[in-house]
């Protein structure tokens, strides 16, 4: 499996930090793992399932517990805790290192930040932010747009007409993420996140005439950097001989990177409209998650049909 990573600078340029330790060259030093710790109990001389390869933030609370020390036991303690490696130190509310923790740390080259968020909000973005940095990743084939707010993934086989379908829709008021090649991140078991490469964004090829920039054709409002991934419409050409789903009671899926997500087979054939089925099959996702299947409404009022007309 890949590992990817994020330098501290990128850390530091992103939330605004101050590098404390300015004799560290910051741009070398990566961060390979989207979750924190907060070392009070490493602080503490406790160094069980303790992980290194962390970002390290400290607040209010381990301050206070090293302003206790002696001069003597702290430097102690901090020398244990960066003979580990640690990628690097983010101090909260501003908190100003001791003396002998800047010097140790430029001893062995874990840089020290600070920044003035409380430790709760600090840990929360940086968390956030570092779940889709360090994301697995895969990308692609396919149109990735914003429907109502529902991220549709359009796949299919070349020249099938993903990016048409993706064109008529940008013409309808609905927002361009990714034409040709959908970059994937799984930021969760539940959340898969989709954006375009950056040579490639915003724009969309359509067969027979090239070329054309999104963003330029039909303003700011028509296109969007990121977007969640809700929905996957798979287009194929209309095969008389294939029984296609006609009442929708029961989803179908796709894997992607090990999430599930409802993928829905659209036949392709002249005169229909698929811009508009694009539309419906948004909202009907949508109302779906909010607890409401039309053919499972349509099922329940053919079966209290069907037990009504038996007890007469």
């Amino acid at each position: 499996m890949t590992t990817y990573e994020v330098s501290v600078s990128e850390l530091a340029s992103t939330f605004g930090l101050t590098n404390l330790t300015k004799e560290i060259n910051i741009d070398e030093k990566k961060i390979i793992h989207a979750k924190i710790n907060r070392p009070a109990l490493q602080i503490a001389g406790f160094f069980d399932f303790f992980d290194a390869e962390r970002l390290q933030v400290m607040g209010m609370v381990e301050y206070t517990y090293l302003e206790r020390m002696s001069e003597e036991y702290r430097t102690k303690s901090f020398k244990r805790l960066l003979s580990d490696k640690i990628p690097c130190i983010v101090m909260c509310r501003d908190l100003i290192p001791f003396p002998e923790m800047l010097r140790l740390a430029e001893e062995v080259g874990v840089p020290i930040l600070s920044c003035a968020e409380t430790t709760t909000d600090f840990i929360g973005e940086v968390i956030r932010w570092l779940k889709v940095m360090l994301a697995p990743r895969v990308t692609l084939h396919g149109v990735l747009v914003d429907v109502y707010g529902e991220g549709i993934l359009i796949t299919g086989e070349s020249g099938i007409g993903k990016s048409e379908m993706a064109l008529e829709l940008i013409k309808r008021g609905h927002r361009l993420v990714a034409d040709d090649a959908v970059e994937i991140k799984k930021v969760s078991n539940q959340t898969l996140i989709g954006n375009c490469p950056e040579i490639l964004r915003f724009f969309i090829e359509v067969r027979g005439i090239g070329i054309i920039d999104v963003s330029k054709m039909f303003g700011i409002q028509a296109i969007k950097e990121t977007q969640n991934i809700d929905l996957v419409i798979k287009l194929e050409m209309w095969d008389n001989k294939k029984e296609y789903d006609r009442l929708g009671l029961k989803d179908e899926f796709t894997e992607i990177l090990g999430n599930n997500v409802v993928c829905q087979t659209i036949p392709i054939r002249p005169g229909r409209n698929l811009a508009m089925i694009g539309e419906s099959a948004a909202v009907n996702h949508r109302m779906k998650k909010m607890g409401y299947s039309a053919a499972q409404a349509l099922s329940d009022r053919l079966h209290e049909k069907h037990i009504g007309a038996k007890q007469l």
